[in-house]
């Protein structure tokens, strides 16, 4: 049992169970992430190839029933209904996380929404800053704010082998978070005509699809239309439809019926639905996603990067961030006497924090929202995103590559044991664990 009067620690393990989970996580969001890369690379090379026309024609490419607005090219197909399975799945970990999760204690929540705060706020202002004289240019403030999970941890899996896996539990509970933040940001801040009879349309379907999950019903010819209209009216009430994947998301119990065995039996109707859509998430919807969106013509790169948007885009996310993140972690630390996990140091919570600096998927869905598709700053705002992304991907690279090499050589000289005695050299010779 945890003694309530020993300061917290940050960055901690989590129980076991738990890691389990992250770890399965980690190993579908990393293969997204190399899906999402190969994904962007491919829009980037049609786009600037003789063939960009077709890429083009692709995307602006119409199709859809007119009812209820949903007449829509490709690329908002892509926007609104694909990444709408995206925000289903991290509704599905949210849930989790804050109901049966180890976040579900506040004292192991603080840490990472206090991190995910400070990564928002610190991002937004910086932008806001560098475009207080631009004008409309304002509307972009929340694009350098987002964090994209599965490009971040695919990064870490490739540079970070022998890294704790408290970072990498972090990162993944700060990227929760922040897809919250995303999600409410979009619902608010970027409505811009409410249809409110749509809207309390919407209510009925989604009511019968939280009447049928509550009853453990699994049958997909039943929750499939209920989710798919529930979609549709959102869409057509004005707000983003992937409000809608998160608003069904919530919907799904984490725990298990007190008729089923309870919480202790086995995985909930949350968890199953998790592991069906996660994969469908991270291999289809968000690399689809990022294929109609990241082709971008390159020509003209150094216009596009100096203008206020891209400067703020990139400031925000390569600098923002960071700051912002380690920021709000000192702050705890600091004033709850909380400290970081043995073994961890501070240089550890900084190459996360630029590592967090990689904002793809929901920082391009934002940048259309704030500025359209196809005009000329959403096509700054691309390109700012892209090298604001790869820079933090090879600023984190390297912060981190060298503390894997430090991890890797205290872990080797944990378990050697030259003399054969069954008792590591490092502990014979009294030699200290900091690194």
């Amino acid at each position: 049992m945890t003694d309530p009067r020993r300061p917290a620690a940050l960055l901690g393990g989590g129980s076991r169970a738990e890691a389990r989970r992250v770890a399965d996580i980690l190993r579908k969001e990393t293969i997204g992430g190399a899906l999402l890369l190969a994904a962007a690379v491919a829009a980037m090379a049609w786009a600037n190839s003789p063939w960009a026309g077709a890429y083009d024609s692709l995307r602006s490419f119409v199709i859809g029933p007119a009812a209820l607005r949903l007449r829509l090219d490709l690329a908002t197909w892509a926007a609104d209904g694909l990444l709408a399975v995206f925000f289903f799945v991290a509704g599905l970990e949210l849930k989790r996380e804050f109901v049966a999760g180890d976040l579900r204690e506040p004292r192991r929540a603080v840490v990472p929404v206090a991190a995910a705060v400070g990564g928002v706020i610190v991002p937004a202002l910086l932008y806001l800053l560098l475009n207080r004289t631009s004008g409309g240019a304002v509307k972009g403030w929340a694009i350098p704010t987002a964090t994209d999970i599965a490009f971040a941890l695919a990064v870490l899996a490739v540079i970070g082998r022998h890294l704790p896996s408290a970072l990498r539990t972090f990162l993944l509970t700060l990227a929760v978070v922040d897809d919250l933040l995303a999600i409410c940001v979009i619902a608010v801040f970027y409505t811009e005509h409410l249809s409110v009879i749509p809207l309390l349309a919407a209510a009925a379907p989604l009511a019968a699809f939280t009447a049928l999950v509550r009853r453990r019903v699994r049958s997909w010819w039943l929750l499939l239309p209920l989710a798919a209209v529930t979609w549709a009216l959102v869409h057509a009430s004005g707000v983003h439809a992937t409000v809608a994947g998160v608003l069904l998301g919530f919907a799904v119990p984490v725990l298990r019926s007190e008729r089923a065995g309870g919480p202790q039996a086995g995985p909930g109707l949350a968890e199953h639905f998790e592991h069906r859509f996660r994969p469908i998430s991270a291999a289809v919807a968000v690399p689809l996603f990022a294929f109609l969106s990241a082709g971008v013509p390159l020509h003209g790169l150094a216009t596009s990067l100096s203008g206020p948007v891209a400067l703020g885009v990139v400031a925000g996310l390569v600098v923002g961030k960071p700051v912002g993140i380690m920021t709000a972690t000192w702050l705890i630390a600091r004033f709850t006497r909380a400290r970081l996990d043995e073994g961890l140091a501070w240089v550890d919570v900084a190459g996360l924090g630029i590592l967090s600096g990689i904002g793809f998927t929901v920082s391009l869905l934002i940048g259309e929202l704030a500025f359209g598709s196809g005009g000329g700053r959403d096509d700054q705002v691309k390109v700012a995103v892209l090298a604001g992304s790869v820079t933090a991907a090879l600023l984190a690279a390297v912060v981190l590559r060298l503390r894997d090499r430090a991890y890797r050589r205290l872990c080797e000289a944990e378990t050697t044991d030259r003399d054969g005695d069954d008792v590591p050299d490092v502990h014979q010779a009294g030699q200290s664990r900091d690194t």
